[in-house]
C-alpha cells in the first residue's frame, strides 16, 4: 500500500511519522538460509542510502524493517527430439518350370523373372538446453514501534548487469524507500 492510500484511510498520523525516523532496526527476514545474506545487503544498501542511522540495538530504534527473502538458484532444462523416418520396399518374383519325359527324351522350359526395390529416409534431430538461473525476492515493510506499517514493497530480481539478483533486491529497496520518504517530505505532509 503505498504512502498516499495510508494518508487516505489513517490521515497524517502515519504520514507525519516516516520522515520523523531517525533509527532502524532490520531485523532477521523469514524464508530459507539465504534471508540472512539479503538481510545484511539491505543493511549495506540502506546504509549506503544515509536515510537513516541504522542500528543493531533495537531498543533505541524507531522503526523497524520486518519481512521474508528468497534468493534462488537453478537449473532450467529443456529438451526436444525431433526424428523423421520412411522406408519402402517392393518384391515380385514369377516363375515358370515345366519338365516333361517321353521315350527317355526330355523337353524343358524354365523361365525366371524378380524385381526387387528398395528406400529408406531416416533422420534425427535432438536437442538438450541447460540454463542456470538465479532469483531474489524480497517483501519488506516499515513498522512503528506500535506495530503499524508505514511503508512496505515487494522487489524481485534475476540479476543486473552489475549485481547479483539479492543485490539488486536490495538496491530497490533502498531506492523505492529513499522515493517514497522524498516523496512526503516534499509534499509537505510533515508539520
Amino acid at each position: 500500500m503505498t504512502l498516499f492510500l495510508l494518508l487516505l484511510l489513517f490521515g497524517d498520523d502515519l504520514a507525519d511519522q516516516l520522515p520523523k525516523i531517525k533509527r532502524v532496526f532490520v531485523d532477521r527476514l523469514t524464508g530459507g538460509e539465504t534471508a540472512a545474506q539479503m538481510r545484511d545487503l539491505i543493511i549495506t544498501a540502506l546504509q549506503n542510502s544515509k536515510l537513516f542511522v541504522l542500528t543493531e540495538n533495537q531498543e533505541r530504534a524507531d522503526a523497524f524493517i520486518r519481512g521474508s527473502a528468497e534468493d534462488l538458484i537453478y537449473t532450467d532444462m529443456f529438451k526436444s527430439s525431433d526424428n523423421v523416418t520412411m522406408h519402402g520396399n517392393s518384391s515380385e518374383s514369377e516363375g515358370v518350370s515345366s519338365d516333361s519325359r517321353y521315350n527317355g527324351a526330355s523337353s524343358g522350359v524354365s523361365s525366371r523373372s524378380s524385381r526387387s526395390m528398395g528406400s529408406g529416409i531416416g533422420g534425427g534431430e535432438s536437442s538438450e538446453v541447460k540454463e542456470r538461473k538465479h532469483e531474489a525476492l524480497a517483501t519488506v515493510r516499515l513498522v512503528n514501534k506500535d506495530g503499524d506499517v508505514l511503508w512496505s514493497t515487494t522487489q524481485e530480481s534475476n540479476g543486473a548487469k552489475f549485481h547479483g539478483a539479492s543485490a539488486d533486491v536490495a538496491e530497490k529497496i533502498a531506492k523505492q524507500l529513499v522515493a517514497e520518504y522524498e516523496r512526503v517530505r516534499k509534499s509537505g505532509t510533515v508539520k
